[in-house]
């Protein structure tokens, strides 16, 4: 029984999730700014509506954002990480210019000693099969 592999990252980001903030920002700010700003109890309870509803859209994008993957280093591990990605990079790169030197310089002959040579040919290796032995 063959085991389906499970990708780490089974759930793509919900981006929604962090769009909906600056609409709901934006509302509780046109609250605030009315002429009428919060001297009706209708006011208080529209901004005060807005306010809950932004202030529990914005952790739970805080929560979903603290529970991503990643993020474990410091910006110096993360620099040092890096350069060290960096000198692995041109190393390989100067061993692979080093092996297609070394290529270059092998004599033909002995990359293909019988490719002059003579080849049998098998002709039934060739033929396709024909069901009934026609073809």
């Amino acid at each position: 029984m063959a085991m389906a592999s499970t990708p780490e990252w089974t759930h793509s980001l919900p981006t929604a999730l962090f769009d909906e903030l600056l609409p709901k920002l934006a509302v509780v700010l046109e609250l605030t700014q009315k002429a009428e700003g919060t001297a009706t109890p209708v006011a208080k309870q529209a901004l005060l509506h807005a306010t809950n509803d932004f202030k529990y859209a914005l952790a739970q994008a805080k929560d979903y954002a603290s529970t991503l993957a990643g993020g474990d280093l410091l910006v110096e591990e993360q620099d040092s990480v890096v350069a060290m990605l960096e000198e692995l990079k041109q190393h390989k790169q100067q061993q692979l210019i080093q092996f297609a030197l070394e290529v270059e310089s092998l004599p033909t002959i002995a990359i293909f000693p019988n490719i002059n040579s003579k080849m049998e040919i098998d002709s039934t290796a060739s033929t396709p099969f024909a069901s009934g032995g026609q073809f």
